[in-house]
């Protein structure tokens, strides 16, 4: 099914993750930055999070933060090119309601996932 979210389509392993974020940076927003690896790695997109305390200091944010990003890669998956794209929090939030958050992180989601789709 294309809109499933197997184990295949996430990234597991530290080095995969270090690889990524040794790579290019593909996307920048104002809460996330998207970086892929170098090299060219075959097979259909796979996605890794990394949402850090520092920013994002209660659990319930940054568990809130990681379902909205995979359920907005999860329906764009079959759009994007082949490779493995990091997702990094790199800024604090303005506070909010949780639902106000899930909706800037979603916005933004889907417009750093929209301009990946067109490279």
């Amino acid at each position: 099914m294309p809109t499933d979210f197997p184990s295949a389509a996430r990234l597991h392993r530290p080095s995969e993750y270090a690889a990524a974020l040794k790579g290019r940076r593909i996307a920048r927003g104002a809460l996330f930055i998207v970086s892929s690896p170098r090299e060219s790695v075959l097979g259909p997109a796979r996605l890794g999070l990394i949402v850090p305390k520092r920013h994002a200091p209660l659990a319930v944010t940054r568990n809130a933060i990681k379902r909205v990003l995979r359920e907005a890669f999860r329906l764009r998956r079959a759009g994007l090119p082949e490779g493995d794209l990091v997702f990094r929090l790199v800024s604090r939030p303005a506070p909010a309601s949780l639902t106000a958050l899930k909706r800037q992180v979603r916005a933004e989601a889907d417009a750093l996932l929209g301009k990946i789709a067109k490279c």
